[in-house]
């Protein structure tokens, strides 16, 4: 009895000793089937490395600025260059400077000049030791002719440039302008691209120690500069959220007040790449000196990384899209026309 009963133990163990090894075997499977999955996702687990250099190429660095280009210069700098304009990067501001120097201090130093001689003349020959009895002479008719016509003839000389420079200041921007609106508020400036899909930039003072640190002018650097084009037509507009504010920027001679409720334009066009500052230029409350401007213009190509870099698209680039979509969907269609 006690063998019959091992003998049915030691069958019962072996007949479910195949079931034993086939668990064991089960494992070696589970590998093959989890590699599968891995596979298919490594093209995922790639593509930040393939969309690496697509990302680099909209990449956007702030541009260094170029000392004494764009600002202000210190009297160490050179003390003629400390008395004048700062120097010109647009074509009515290299007009107005070439007026300014040209035209206007010649013809100011000679008149001074001509009128202190007469000064000085008058005071040496007809003084009281000179003419103990005072002149009754009433009127020169010569004198007087001259006096009226030659400053007539100054003005006349001065209003040509003038009214030129002032026409060229308010020309109409063209169709295909980048237009900025710059919004003035107390007190930091905002910048929009109505043309870029609404990108929006807050541009507020940087501390004085960062910008020296950053290699910029104190009180005139800002966390975020209005980043545009060089060497194309610029559509500047400019309005307030609260009271009357300028927008001004003295080496590209332009400066415009931005009012509340109004929108006021110009045109600008920056003929080279730079960064160029300004500040508010219309006294606007208690932090009124701690709005300053900074424009940083960018080649044209680089301009647009950094409107893909702030999550904009170009003029084009969504008329370009659906235009290209048809021919797929007339391919689409193709077998099931033949059909």
């Amino acid at each position: 009895m006690k063998n019959a009963i091992l003998a049915a133990i030691a069958a019962g163990l072996a007949a479910f000793a195949p079931l034993s090894v086939a668990a064991q075997d089960a494992p070696t499977t589970t590998p093959v089937e989890a590699t599968a999955p891995a596979a298919e996702a490594a093209p995922a687990a790639a593509a930040p490395a393939d969309a690496a250099p697509a990302e680099a190429a909209s990449a956007y660095t702030p541009m260094a600025p170029t000392k004494g280009k764009g600002m202000p210069t210190s009297y160490e700098d050179g003390a003629l260059k400390s008395m004048t304009f700062q120097d010109q990067y647009s074509e009515n501001g290299k007009y107005a400077q070439w007026m300014h120097d040209g035209i206007l201090m010649p013809v100011i130093t000679a008149i001074s000049l001509l009128v202190l001689g007469l000064l000085l003349y008058v005071v040496v020959r007809f003084n009281r030791r000179r003419n103990p009895v005072a002149s009754r002479t009433t009127h020169n008719t010569a004198i007087e002719v001259i006096w009226t016509i030659v400053p007539v003839i100054i003005l006349v000389v001065i209003a040509v440039p003038s009214i030129t420079l002032l026409a060229r200041q308010y020309e109409t921007p063209p169709a295909d302008a980048v237009t900025i609106k710059a919004t003035g508020y107390q007190w930091y400036w905002g910048y929009t691209y109505p043309d870029h899909g609404e990108i929006e930039v807050i541009s507020n003072m940087l501390d004085e120690g960062e910008a020296v640190r950053r290699g910029e002018p104190g009180q005139l650097a800002v966390d975020n500069r209005m980043v545009v084009p060089a060497g194309v037509p610029l559509r500047i507009q400019t309005t307030a959220s609260d009271v009357i504010h300028a927008f001004a920027v003295p080496s590209l001679w332009f400066k415009m007040d931005a009012v509340p409720g109004r929108l006021n334009e110009k045109l600008l066009t920056i003929e080279e790449p730079g960064v160029y500052y300004g500040q508010c230029s219309e006294l606007c409350g208690a932090r009124h000196a701690y709005m300053p401007i900074a424009i940083e213009a960018l080649p044209p190509a680089e301009f647009a990384a950094w409107v893909k870099a702030q999550g904009g698209s170009m003029p084009g680039e969504e008329a370009a899209a659906p235009a290209a979509a048809p021919p797929a969907d007339a391919a689409a269609a193709a077998p099931a026309a033949a059909r």
